[in-house]
């Protein structure tokens, strides 16, 4: 029997994990952290360790193919590589030829290797690349942006040497990144005090020092009064306050109203409850974080709730400190040269973007990088500022990411090219003209990646095995529409090719990696002298591309709407076996959770006549809806529902998935038109439902 083992990168959900695999005569026998990972310590979460059952699983796309009847009717008919790609790369060249290159849009979930993406949508001519963050963290970005001038990945969350976490909007034990847990969970062991805030008693919830389940949508209240407390007890940190942050003494007199005894009324949580927190919190600055979210897609004021977030760190003196949220390093911070961009083989196209993004009236202030894809897709409705015609989901489901999928698909209607690539099924590939099929991160290579943070690294995706259906890597995709589009600099027929171009003048080699999978930049943990990006250098609390779109830094608290009667408002999140909806099929998985559940109070189920596991169904406004068993708990807030996200499945081709569950994003009609105008996040916790027990229950 022939055994190596490969040092790759999972690509179960977001975080990537550095992993290392085991292979038997040519097929994976076996996935685990990579060893030579810090903080990772050998270990994979649930879905990291069910990465081989999505590769042996007959369920997903296993060949090109082109849609033969109405977009979404499920009619396909099989096609070679070189006919899928040139019918892409054909209709490419009509729409480009007629329309000019800028009506290509692309979208997909970001990450360490959109570089790739990039390049290819610039190559083309367009300057429409998006990802699917106003969805997930527009709003964290946004803020990390208008009080530091960077990014909120330019700040790193130093868990291990904390001595205090507070975790609002961010699940870290179910939204699972293992070298965060670990981290979290040995500064635990050292006697890290941790606090939750949400609407339910989360995993985090359940391990925390201090748990505040409060009021839905207002988080920001609380927030604000944390910043009272500090402020009128003197709690802040002086000597970083007077050297780094600016309108402090606007911020006094700004919080003056926002008390704790307010905050009581507003979010539930005792006024001299949040006194002893706020205390407690401050004896253990600057080492602290106040995590600013991840998934905060949420409220109207979700942006609001990240800025106070950041504000209260800076307060605390936490920015730049260890323990807290020092700033995060990149090659050139430790005297080395960073990867060469593929996107800078390519000039910058001519056209702005259509969704406005940086340029546009009332647009000025959002990042231009990634943009709002919500805003291009009205544009393809539209027509205006110019058309969009051809649209590429690359390893992107936005059916199952936003709100009310059946509006989403109708503005999609003109387009004339709709392109998926993916390894899984999803709604959007079914509604694709054209389904590429990706290989499982297993079968594939990826382009090198960089990783900034304490000690930055360049890491590599290394094939383990050949593709078991006829499937390619996202680079071979790519590169066979550049060939028939006239793209030489990504027109390649080896990853060798593109790690060359890459590694340029860096000193790294490719040989570099076999030893551990990734290439450490620094040989310890660096922290960066503070320094910040704002036309003052210092921590701007009033942000002047805000108020140049005549939008506050500071806004007053609004109270959140009360679910009408007999209503709740939904809520949902993460959990620790499933990603979004592609891992919900996964064999594996799916025997683990085969369906999602609703959260309900129990004194509100009570009334309603609902007993624990019941058959419940639960519908929006608009009247759609499903059915599913109620989870009747105490803790969780009387006015909302949660469920777990990604279920609700109706394809026939996922035969485990299908009809089980609920879907909460079509719980939410006319939620595209719901959106934060300051942070760019969809507001999809501003939607209410019916709940009623169905009399006929299953036996």
């Amino acid at each position: 029997m022939e055994r190596k083992q490969v040092f790759s990168v999972c690509g179960m959900c977001s975080v990537r994990c550095p992993i290392a695999v085991d292979v038997e005569d040519g097929s994976v026998a076996s996935v685990f952290g990579n060893p030579h990972a810090a903080g990772l310590k050998g270990a994979l979460c649930a879905r990291g360790a069910a990465g081989p059952a999505l590769l042996y699983d007959d369920e997903r796309p296993q060949t090109p193919l082109i849609r033969t009847g109405k977009r979404g009717e499920g009619k396909w008919r099989v096609a070679s590589w070189d006919e899928a790609l040139d019918y892409v790369a054909d209709k490419l060249k009509d729409i480009k030829a007629k329309h000019g290159p800028e009506a290509l849009l692309w979208s997909d979930r970001g990450g360490p290797y959109m570089d790739l993406s990039k390049a290819f949508v610039r190559g083309f001519g367009s300057p429409n690349y998006c990802n699917h963050d106003t969805s997930c963290a527009r709003n964290v970005q946004h803020a990390s942006l208008s009080i530091f001038g960077c990014g909120r990945k330019e700040l790193v969350y130093d868990l291990k040497n904390a001595r205090h976490v507070v975790l609002q909007t961010r699940n870290i034990l179910e939204g699972i990144n293992v070298k965060e847990v670990n981290d979290l969970l040995d500064a635990r062991d050292a006697g890290c005090k941790l606090t939750v805030i949400d609407i339910r008693a989360n995993v985090p919830g359940a391990k925390a020092d201090n748990f505040f389940l409060i009021r839905p949508g207002t988080d920001y209240a609380f927030n604000l009064a944390v910043i009272n407390v500090i402020v009128k007890e003197k709690l802040y940190n002086r000597k970083f306050v007077k050297e780094w942050v600016k309108d402090f003494d606007i911020l006094k007199e700004f919080i003056e109203p926002y008390t704790p005894e307010f905050a009581e009324k507003e979010t539930g949580a005792t006024a001299e409850s949040i006194r002893e927190f706020v205390r407690q919190f401050a004896k253990a600055a600057p080492s602290v974080v106040w995590h600013p979210g991840w998934m905060v897609a949420r409220y109207g004021d979700s942006f609001h709730v990240c800025r106070t977030a950041y504000i209260i760190n800076s307060l605390m003196g936490a920015i730049g400190a260890k323990g807290g949220l020092p700033l995060s390093c990149k090659a050139g911070d430790v005297g080395r040269k960073g990867l060469k961009q593929l996107t800078e083989l390519f000039p910058k196209p001519e056209k702005k973007r259509v969704d406005g993004a940086g340029w546009a009236e009332g647009r000025t202030h959002f990042d231009a990088g990634p943009g709002l894809v919500n805003l291009a897709y009205e544009a393809i409705a539209s027509g205006k500022p110019y058309p969009i015609l051809a649209y590429i989901a690359h390893r992107h489901d936005p059916l199952m990411a936003f709100p009310d999928p059946a509006a989403v698909k109708k503005l999609w209607e003109k387009l004339e090219l709709f392109v998926a690539i993916t390894f899984t099924w999803s709604d959007t590939a079914w509604n694709a003209d054209v389904v590429l099929p990706m290989s499982t991160y297993l079968e594939r290579e990826s382009i090198i990646a960089s990783k900034g943070g304490l000690k930055p690294q360049f890491f590599l995706r290394q094939r383990a095995m050949q593709p078991r259906f006829d499937t390619k890597a996202d680079w071979e995709i790519i590169a066979g529409l550049a060939k028939r589009l006239g793209m030489e600099p990504l027109a390649v027929d080896r990853p060798e090719e593109l790690w060359a171009k890459q590694l340029e003048g860096t000193g790294v080699s490719v040989e570099d990696f076999a030893a551990k999978g990734f290439v450490e930049l620094a040989p310890k943990p660096t922290y960066k002298p503070v320094s910040f990006k704002t036309a003052s250098g210092k921590i701007e609390l009033l942000a002047d591309k805000l108020d140049k779109v005549q939008l506050p830094s500071l806004p007053p608290y609004v109270s959140p709407a009360k679910a009408p009667k007999d209503q709740f408002r939904i809520t949902f999140g993460r959990c620790g076996l499933h990603t979004q909806g592609h891992t919900v099929n996964n064999p594996l998985l799916f025997a683990l959770m085969p369906e999602n559940v609703l959260w309900l109070n129990k004194a509100r189920a009570k009334d309603l006549g609902i007993e624990h596991m019941d058959m419940v169904e639960v519908s929006s406004s608009r009247g759609e809806g499903g059915q599913l068993r109620a989870y009747v708990t105490e803790f969780i807030h009387p006015e909302a529902v949660f469920m777990v996200h990604g279920f609700g499945h109706t394809l026939p081709v996922e035969s485990r998935a299908k009809g089980r569950g609920v879907s909460d994003n079509d719980l939410m009609p006319g939620g595209m038109d719901n959106w934060d105008k300051a942070g760019g996040g969809i507001c999809m916790q501003e939607h209410f439902v019916k709940v009623r027990r169905i009399e006929a229950q299953p036996e």
